[in-house]
């Protein structure tokens, strides 16, 4: 009678697997494991978490690599997190043991982070097309999963047909990270009815209906949708909208110093240099091809460079989509992104300079 394979070492194995984003060939996994498995009993198990939908298959023969299946992160990460997670009682994202050291450093005491400036070492070391935020195959999974269109339909057509679900669920999302109590009933009501919800901050209401503004801008004309300075200032003149301390700042790019709350990190502050290298990082940002990476690379350069007073996130947030859009991929809504990881990620980007946290987040997102 065959030896039925006990449930703890298949997650074992799918642990040692998750933790690398670009995935793990046999013999890597083999040798990870000290080769204490024969190579029949490694296929075989291999081939279980295949059948179960928890890891997939990339390549072929020798090339062949396992990857983890990310709508099941969440799962395949429970193991590892149990005891931490009851003991925080916290909703968080599945995170990398890189991951991992970030958060615990932004969790330290601000006064235990030595203040740190901009560094533009960290925008000069990538190189577009060359270097890589998401590995391959992290990649290739999000292209698999991502594809919603034949590649000759027109740009934006897929956004178009989805529009009224994601102005709901990207402007809930969206202004949920920034602290909004607007729940996605209220936000439908408001978004398709107009009605108001009693009780709530009229700023509440007025950034719900700016993301509306700015989505419907980038989808309805898929001309809008280009990664240009021209139209990243124009998302953040909807963005902004009414919310700015100072009414001239909406849609212009900073002249005056501004701080990051909760962050030792102290932005660019001469107006010239920060024009600069906005145009820089929008140059950069529109010389990668793939659109996944254009997207995270949005997401990590455009707040890191805090070019406007405000709403910076925000606005990096709906740059990120410009590329999806462009090539009828499922556009990023940010459903179900805690915000205290998302607050925990770009505080790893301004003080660290490192991305995997934020990655993390972008890959649940």
């Amino acid at each position: 009678m065959p030896r039925i394979t006990p449930q703890t070492e298949l997650d074992q194995l799918l642990a040692l697997i998750a933790a690398q984003a670009d995935g793990m060939g046999i013999d890597a996994i083999a040798q990870s494991q000290g080769h204490r498995l024969t190579r029949r009993t490694l296929q075989r198990r291999l081939a279980l978490l295949v059948e179960q939908g928890r890891i997939q298959m990339l390549g072929e023969a020798r090339a062949v690599r396992y990857l983890r299946v990310l709508q099941n992160i969440k799962a395949a990460s429970s193991s590892q997190q149990g005891q931490t997670t009851q003991a925080f009682a916290e909703v968080y994202v599945p995170t990398s043991p890189q991951g991992e050291e970030i958060k615990a450093y932004v969790r330290q005491p601000r006064a235990m982070r030595p203040p740190v400036g901009y560094r533009l070492t960290f925008l000069e070391q990538y190189h577009p097309n060359h270097t890589a935020y998401l590995p391959q195959g992290l990649r290739d999974q999000l292209h698999a999963m991502g594809t919603a269109r034949a590649e000759q339909t027109p740009a934006g057509t897929f956004a178009r047909d989805m529009l009224n679900r994601l102005l709901i669920d990207l402007s809930w999302a969206s202004s949920q990270l920034e602290g909004n109590t607007y729940s996605r009933l209220d936000t439908e009501r408001l978004i398709e009815f107009g009605q108001a919800t009693e009780g709530k901050d009229a700023l509440e209401t007025q950034m719900i209906l700016n993301h509306k503004q700015a989505i419907e801008y980038l989808v309805l004309d898929p001309a809008h949708a280009q990664v240009t300075p021209d139209c990243i200032v124009a998302l953040h003149a909807f963005l902004s909208d009414g919310l700015m301390a100072d009414p001239t700042a909406v849609g212009r790019l900073r002249c005056r110093a501004v701080e990051i709350g909760g962050s030792v990190y102290l932005p660019v502050a001469l107006p010239q240099r920060l024009e600069e290298l906005f145009g820089i990082v929008i140059q950069m940002a529109a010389e990668i091809d793939d659109p996944f990476e254009q997207a995270f690379f949005l997401m990590v350069h455009l707040p890191y460079l805090q070019p406007f007073e405000d709403v910076n996130k925000r606005t990096s947030r709906l740059a990120a989509n410009i590329p999806l859009i462009r090539h009828n991929l499922c556009p990023l809504s940010f459903i179900d992104v805690p915000q205290q990881a998302y607050v925990d990620a770009m505080i790893g980007v301004y003080e660290l300079n490192r991305i995997e946290l934020l990655r993390d987040v972008f890959v649940w997102a």
